[in-house]
C-alpha cells in the first residue's frame, strides 16, 4: 500500500521514497511497511488540520461527542481484525490484546463522548460567563506499546473538545494506526479533522512538535523524549502534555494475604510484556516475608512461558524489536552484576524458540532500592522484590525514583492501606487489587510527565478558558 497517509480526508502518498519495514516480534518476518516520512508530509496534515479547525470547533459538543461515539462502535465491529493487526506487529497476546489494547481503545472513546456531555463547556462566575474552547490544531506523538489506546486516549478528548489533530504513529507498530484511520475514514469524519503520518520521531515528530500552527503537543513515551519535546516547543509557548516513564511501586504491607497480592503484582508487572508505563515493577516487601514473597512470585513468573502470541493460552509475548530484548537482557545482567538474586529468569534470550525476541521472565530478590534495576524503566518482564523494615521506609522506598505514575499498595488493614496510599507520589494507586478505571485521571508525578488523561480530565487539557465579563 502506497498510499498511507491519511491527510485531509484521503488517501495520499509521502512526498519521501523511503519506506520503513514492520518485523512481526514473534517471527522476525516482514509484515508491511509504511513511508519514513517528511517535514513536507508534517506541513500538509498540518495545513489540513488548520482549514478544518474552526468549521469543526463551531460544530459544537454534542455533534462532535457523536461522531466520537460512532468511532468507538466501528472500532468494536472491527475489534477482531485490529487485535490480529496488533497481535502481528506488537506480540502481544491475543487474549490480552483483544480486551487490555483494542478494548480499552473503545472504552478511550467511550468515555470522552460521555464526559463531552456532562462537561462544563460554559458558567456563570459572578458577572462573567467563563467558556472553555478548543485549543487548536493538536499534534499527538505516540508509542508503540498501545499503539491503539495511546491514540484514542488522546484523539478522543481533542476531537470531543473541538480540536483538529495530526497523529504521528510509532515507526515501530504503525500498521494499528493505520487500521484506525480506516475506521476514522469509514464513520466520515470532516475531512483534515484527524490526520495520520508515519516516520521517524527525529524527523516526523520533531518537526511537528516545532511546528508554528501546532497549537499543543500531547506526547506518550520516555522521559528522554519528552524533554526534547518541551525544547522543541517552546519558542511557540506552545502547550505539552506528557505522559512518560515509569517505576510503579506495589507495597505489601506485613499484613497483607501474599497469596493474593504476589501474583497479583507478578501479572501488573508483566501485562504486555512488561512493556507498560504503568507496570508495578518494584514489588515492596517485609523483610521477614521476604523467602515467602520470593517463592510465590517466582512460582506466578513461571506461568508466563513464552510463546506464540496468537495462541490464546499465551500469557507472555515477544519483546516489541531486538533493541527491545536486548534492552531487557542487558537490565538482567546488570542486576546480576549488581548483587540482587536472581529467583528466575536468564540473561540469555529465551531458547523455547528458534525466531522472534523472546526473554524469560525474570524475578530479582534482595534488590537494593537504588540498584539501576530498582531505579530505571526496563520495559520488559523484570520484577525487583525489595525489603523494608517499617512502613515509613517502604514509603520512602516507593517515592523514591524519578517517577510518579501508578503504584498499588495491600493490606488487611483497607483504612490503613488507604493512608499509605495516600502518601505515594504517584497518580493511580490501585488498594487491594482495585480495578482500572478508564474515567479517573492518568498521567504523572515529578519525571512521569505533565497533564492527565481519562474522561473530563483528558478533555481539560484540550481547551483554552477565557471569560466574557458581562
Amino acid at each position: 500500500m502506497t498510499s498511507d497517509l491519511y491527510v485531509g480526508g484521503s488517501w495520499t502518498s509521502s512526498t519521501g521514497a523511503e519506506r520503513v519495514t514492520v518485523l512481526n516480534p514473534a517471527t522476525e518476518e516482514a509484515i508491511g511497511d509504511v513511508p519514513s516520512g517528511t517535514p513536507e508530509d508534517v506541513a500538509l496534515a498540518v495545513r489540513a488540520a488548520r482549514r478544518a479547525f474552526e468549521d469543526w470547533a463551531e460544530t459544537g459538543p454534542g455533534e462532535r461527542a457523536k461522531f466520537v461515539a460512532r468511532l468507538a462502535d466501528e472500532l468494536e465491529r472491527r475489534q477482531d481484525e485490529i487485535t490480529g493487526v496488533l497481535v502481528a506487529e506488537v506480540g502481544t497476546p491475543r487474549r490480552v490484546a483483544r480486551w487490555a489494547q483494542v478494548g480499552l481503545g473503545i472504552v478511550d472513546l467511550r468515555e470522552a463522548s460521555a464526559a463531552a456531555a456532562e462537561f462544563a463547556w460554559q458558567e456563570n462566575l459572578r458577572n462573567s460567563l467563563i467558556i472553555r474552547e478548543a485549543i487548536g490544531v493538536v499534534g499527538c506523538i505516540t508509542p508503540w506499546n498501545y499503539p491503539l489506546h495511546q491514540i484514542t486516549a488522546k484523539i478522543g478528548a481533542a476531537l470531543c473538545a473541538g480540536c483538529t489533530v495530526v497523529v504521528k504513529a510509532s515507526e515501530v507498530a504503525p500498521l494499528t494506526a493505520r487500521a484506525l484511520a480506516q475506521a476514522i475514514d469509514a464513520v466520515g469524519f470532516p475531512p483534515g479533522v484527524f490526520n495520520l503520518l508515519h516516520g521517524y520521531g527525529t524527523v516526523v515528530g520533531e518537526a511537528l512538535a516545532r511546528h508554528p500552527d501546532v497549537d499543543m503537543v500531547s506526547f506518550t513515551g520516555s522521559t528522554a523524549v519528552g524533554r526534547r519535546i518541551l525544547e522543541l516547543a517552546a519558542p511557540s509557548i506552545k502547550r505539552v502534555a506528557l505522559e512518560l516513564g515509569g517505576k510503579s511501586a506495589s507495597v505489601l504491607l506485613d499484613d497483607a494475604d501474599l497469596a493474593v497480592a504476589v501474583p497479583h503484582t507478578v501479572r501488573a508487572s508483566y501485562l504486555n510484556g512488561g512493556q507498560s508505563c504503568n507496570a508495578q515493577t518494584r514489588m515492596l516487601v517485609a523483610r521477614h516475608q521476604l523467602a515467602e514473597a520470593g517463592e510465590l512470585a517466582a512460582e506466578a513468573a513461571a506461568q508466563y512461558v513464552p510463546g506464540d502470541p496468537a495462541d490464546d493460552a499465551t500469557k507472555l509475548g515477544p519483546m516489541v524489536s531486538a533493541v527491545q530484548r536486548d534492552r531487557v537482557l542487558s537490565y538482567v545482567r546488570q542486576g546480576i552484576e549488581d548483587g540482587a538474586r536472581l529467583l528466575t529468569g536468564s540473561p540469555e534470550p529465551s531458547r523455547r524458540h528458534s525466531r522472534g525476541y523472546f526473554v524469560e521472565p525474570a524475578v530479582f530478590s534482595e534488590v537494593d532500592p537504588n540498584a539501576r534495576i530498582a531505579q530505571e524503566e526496563i520495559f520488559g518482564p523484570v520484577l525487583s522484590i525489595i525489603p523494608y523494615d517499617t512502613d515509613e521506609e517502604a514509603v520512602a522506598i516507593a517515592n523514591g525514583t524519578p517517577y510518579g505514575l501508578a503504584g498499588a499498595v495491600w493490606s488487611a488493614d483497607a483504612q490503613r492501606a488507604q493512608r499509605v496510599a495516600r502518601r505515594l507520589r504517584a497518580t493511580q494507586i490501585e488498594v487491594n487489587g482495585g480495578k482500572f478505571n478508564a474515567a479517573a485521571p492518568f498521567g504523572g508525578y515529578r519525571q512521569s510527565g505533565l497533564g492527565r488523561e481519562g474522561e473530563a480530565f483528558g478533555l481539560g487539557e484540550f481547551v483554552e478558558v477565557k471569560s466574557l465579563q458581562l
